[in-house]
């Protein structure tokens, strides 16, 4: 009886243990990324600068070269730039505009950038040099960040007209009109 007891209790916590659902977690680079990007924002938030910007590097990592990585890149940018590495910044606001090309925020980014630097002509005189619609963008945000901004608001006004049904001309047109309210006497 206490054979048979001790083989039925040993056979018992052998099915019993050995019985387990296996825990499958599938990896979603995507929504991973978003989520190190959502938690660095919340330490940015918290004014816990290194661990942000160690969560956008980690978010940038499980989505390179996505849309969604221009995001990621202009806020660790933003990230730099609050700090004082503008430097820094500045590669992530270039790869955000490579990424994706159509958010005006990224174009602001970059031109206060190249101000902080102190490179607003050097840049000027490359993207003069170029064809490209969205360097004509950067171009007239120059010129009004040099205080040309007769200029740039006509270079960005004639983007508006030649390109209306393009994504970035609502940004262009809401920033035109914050700019002509100031050039009015």
């Amino acid at each position: 009886m206490k054979k048979f007891l001790s083989i039925f209790l040993l056979l018992t916590l052998l099915f019993c243990s050995a019985y387990r659902k296996p825990y499958r977690y599938t990896i979603d680079a995507g929504k991973d990324a978003f989520y190190h990007n959502n938690v660095g924002l919340n330490y940015l938030a918290d004014r816990i600068y290194y661990a942000a910007i160690q969560e956008f590097k980690i978010a940038i990592q499980l989505s390179p070269n996505t849309q969604a990585t221009a995001i990621f890149k202009n806020n660790l940018g933003e990230t730099y730039t609050f700090i004082g590495y503008p430097d820094m910044a500045r590669v992530c606001f270039e790869d955000a505009l490579k990424l994706y090309g159509l958010n005006f925020k990224y174009y602001m980014n970059l031109a206060n950038c190249y101000e902080e630097l102190g490179i607003v002509n050097t840049k000027i005189a490359e993207y003069q040099a170029s064809t490209s619609i969205y360097d004509k963008i950067m171009l007239g945000l120059l010129y009004i960040k040099t205080g040309e901004k007769r200029r740039g608001v006509n270079t960005l006004d004639e983007i508006c007209l030649s390109e209306p049904d393009l994504l970035i001309t609502p940004a262009i047109r809401q920033y035109l009109s914050e700019v002509t309210k100031e050039l009015q006497p």
